[in-house]
């Protein structure tokens, strides 16, 4: 095969329809746009608007907030992290926080805290410095002979 032998499947392309070439084309005059009035001008846009009536999206209730005080948390699971760990990007001597994730490519980017969550098994005796730790988690982290230390608690008791 070679490039001059690849064509597009049949139908798939159309030549360009000329409008406005005369009533004999069969798209003169109008040009396929009906007549007059602002939409057969070019560049109309009137999203949502009903001619003057109060537009639905305006009649309909609004409902729900959002919470300008919630926070975005970074989630991981212990699995992830005894991946981590066997993968030799976290150091298991050293204390689990939100810098030592990222720098271990287990999250992006550092948000506003990390919270632990259970799924996975964790193998490795570490000690966790998290802004939230689920009780899965707790318990699996305890279980492997680690510690959990949750951030919240200081935050709030200093705010």
């Amino acid at each position: 095969m070679k490039l001059t032998d690849l064509r597009d499947n049949e139908g798939a392309t159309g030549n360009r329809m000329r409008v406005g070439r005369g009533i004999g084309s069969g798209k003169g005059k109008t040009g396929g746009r009906g007549v007059k009035g602002q939409k057969a001008r070019t560049g109309v846009r009137i999203k949502g608007f009903e001619g003057g009536q109060m537009p639905l999206h305006r009649r309909l209730p609004k409902r729900g907030f959002t919470n300008i005080h919630a926070l975005d948390l970074n989630e991981v699971n212990i699995g992830r992290v005894q991946e981590a760990i066997e993968a030799k990007k976290l150091d298991a001597s050293a204390v689990v926080t939100v810098e030592a994730l990222v720098a271990a490519g287990v999250l992006s980017r550092a948000r506003d805290g990390v919270k632990v969550l259970g799924n996975g098994e964790l193998k490795a005796k570490l000690a966790f410095e998290v802004f939230h730790a689920s009780k899965g988690a707790v318990e699996a982290i305890e279980k492997a002979g680690g510690s959990v230390k949750i951030l919240r608690q200081a935050e709030a008791a200093s705010a």
